[in-house]
């Protein structure tokens, strides 16, 4: 969350982000209840000053055993109003800071600039295409040939977009979570296994209340809300505490199932894998030194890269625009696979820096050399998501008969298994 000192300072440039963001966050309205504020505490502070003084007069009144009972009257009427103007401060400190909250990060001077998604720049590309002498299947096709997923009878339990994998499809998803984890871990982050629910604190301390609430799926009788990513629980394990400096940046890796509504995905392709309501993900997470923490940006980026070099999957690196940023990120690359079938590329990964807007609403702190405490920058990325990953292996690997080609890295995963040619496999 921006503080009301910056958006004081730079009123004209936190407009601007809200328009390029599209967001219709009322930056005048924060600025003229916090007027108010300033003007009610003055009042406040003068009417304090005023009954510490009578305190005084009071005590000396009572020494010399003089009558104080009309002062202490005054006095009381006093405290009384001095309780009405906190109260009324209380008040409109919740109403900016409710708006606040819907105040969108500031994109990081980097970032491209740009009208929407369109406008976001292709850094880089890794891997060759695959060529088929066959027309490619799409990965759906190829599933429901396999027998490997069962999209009918996941929505005749929970309702469409909310898939069944079995036989090799079930062990290759799993094979991707081990596989994604252990190369993580051997890569210096720390693995943490969180809570798939989490308070209504923890989602907004990451962003996604009040903004993205119609995407969360809610547990009202407990007042719990289903994660969309792994990225909320494990960012949250250092709410309202100092990291010791010197343990900087925290690196932490974290396998969950992610639940997210997909409210307003009408007109997308939402066929099979593409885009659903449970899927399973990866995540990474940096608590990181503000000096420091594009670099590690970088690097988090690479770490995100490696799995997919190490799947052999074809794959390209956009820098998004500013118009194109999410809500709380101040830079965001994406990670493009290409899925042969579908013809085109699918994001598996976003890899973000938060600076310290996620860090403020959370509370994480560190001392600079012992020094004024100061909020860390926090990052996360996509370490991956396996839903499109599974696309990309079934329609890239796939065979003339019909069969899929399974990943090198994937097979001490699987029992050696080097191909799938059914579901009982």
């Amino acid at each position: 969350m921006l503080d009301i000192k910056f958006i004081r300072e730079n009123t004209q440039k936190v407009k601007d982000v809200c328009k390029i963001k599209k967001d219709d966050a009322n930056i005048d309205k924060i600025l003229e209840l916090d007027d108010e504020r300033k003007k009610i505490l003055v009042e406040v502070e003068e009417l304090k000053h005023q009954r510490n003084d009578a305190s005084l007069e009071i005590a000396a009144k009572k020494k010399n055993k003089e009558d104080a009972s009309e002062l202490i009257a005054d006095m009381q009427y006093v405290s009384a109003k001095i309780r009405e103007l906190d109260e009324k401060i209380n008040e409109i400190i919740a109403a900016r800071d409710e708006i606040m909250a819907r105040v969108p990060n500031i994109p990081h001077e980097s970032v491209p600039r740009g009208e929407s998604e369109k406008d976001n720049v292709v850094r880089e590309e890794w891997g060759k295409k695959p060529v088929f002498d066959f027309e490619p299947k799409d990965h759906l096709t190829i599933a429901e040939n396999l027998e490997i997923f069962d999209f009918p009878r996941g929505a005749k339990i929970s309702g469409s977009g909310f898939p069944v994998l079995r036989g090799a499809g079930a062990r290759l998803n799993r094979a991707l979570i081990d596989f994604f984890l252990d190369a993580h871990r051997k890569n210096g982050y720390t693995e943490i296994q969180p809570p798939f629910f989490v308070n209504a604190q923890s989602a907004f301390g990451t962003g996604q209340i009040p903004k993205s609430k119609e995407q969360m799926y809610y547990a009202g009788e407990d007042d719990l809300y289903a994660i969309p990513t792994a990225e909320v629980p494990v960012t949250n394990l250092y709410r309202d505490e100092y990291i010791d400096e010197k343990n900087l940046p925290v690196k932490m890796c974290a396998y969950s199932a992610c639940f997210r509504r997909e409210a307003g995905s009408y007109g997308k392709d939402t066929k099979g894998f593409l885009r659903v309501h449970q899927f399973d993900k990866v995540e990474l997470v940096k608590l990181a030194h503000p000096d420091n923490s594009y670099n590690e940006l970088e690097s988090l980026r690479k770490d995100a890269e490696i799995i997919l070099q190490k799947l052999e999957l074809p794959y390209r690196v956009l820098a998004l625009c500013d118009a194109d940023l999410s809500f709380a990120a101040a830079k965001c690359y994406d990670l493009e696979v290409w899925a042969a079938g579908e013809k085109k590329w699918l994001e598996v990964s976003s890899c973000s820096n938060f600076e310290a807007f996620q860090a403020t609403r959370i509370n994480i702190r560190f001392r600079r050399n012992g020094g004024k405490p100061e909020f860390v920058h926090t990052l996360n990325g996509s370490g991956v998501a396996t839903a499109r990953i599974l696309v990309a292996i079934l329609e890239n690997y796939q065979t003339k008969d019909g069969a899929v080609i399974v990943p090198k890295v994937l097979r001490p995963y699987m029992d050696g298994l080097e191909e799938i040619a059914n579901s009982r496999i």
